[in-house]
């Protein structure tokens, strides 16, 4: 059970760090864009997309390596003085009360706002440029598939641990 649990941990680490490296690209692209912008005086089309589209797929493709790498944000002033199988009881209610119904909700929602997108074509309307659209909101399934996965692991624990 154990290396099922790692293996899980490790493919949204993965996910995570391919992920992260939209900061990197992110960061060039707005800089070009500043460079241009402000010295060439002369901005470039395709610059805001590509900001929103990378700082997107960043901030949707993250959650599942937060969750594997208790990176999240909690207000356990109190939950950290409870006993561990406390804990563990706290978590699983609320990972199967809460987390897993929205996690099932996003990958439910994400899904038909994907499929949509993918048949229409989708281009983004906020520039000249139009850059496609639909391959990037097929990340929001994608990401509930991760977080959903991810969330299976932190059960598993709190039964482990309970």
């Amino acid at each position: 059970m154990q290396r099922f649990l790692l293996a899980i941990d490790h493919m949204s680490i993965w996910a995570g760090k391919l992920f992260a490296w939209c900061v990197v690209v992110l960061t060039g692209v707005v800089s070009y864009e500043v460079f241009m912008r402000y010295v060439m005086r002369e901005p470039t089309t395709w610059a805001y997309d590509m900001g929103y589209i990378l700082y997107g797929a960043l901030f949707i493709m993250a959650g599942a390596y937060a969750l594997a790498t208790h990176s999240h944000v909690r207000a356990d002033v109190i939950y950290r003085l409870l006993p561990i199988r406390v804990q563990a009881s706290i978590d699983l209610v609320l990972f199967l009360v809460f987390f897993m119904p929205a996690v099932a909700a996003l990958m439910y929602a994400g899904y038909n706002f994907a499929e949509m997108s993918w048949r229409m074509g989708e281009r983004s309307p906020y520039s000249p440029a139009g850059p496609p659209l639909y391959h990037f909101k097929a990340l929001i399934p994608l990401s509930g598939f991760f977080l959903g996965l991810q969330g299976i692991a932190e059960i598993i624990r709190c039964l482990i641990t309970l």
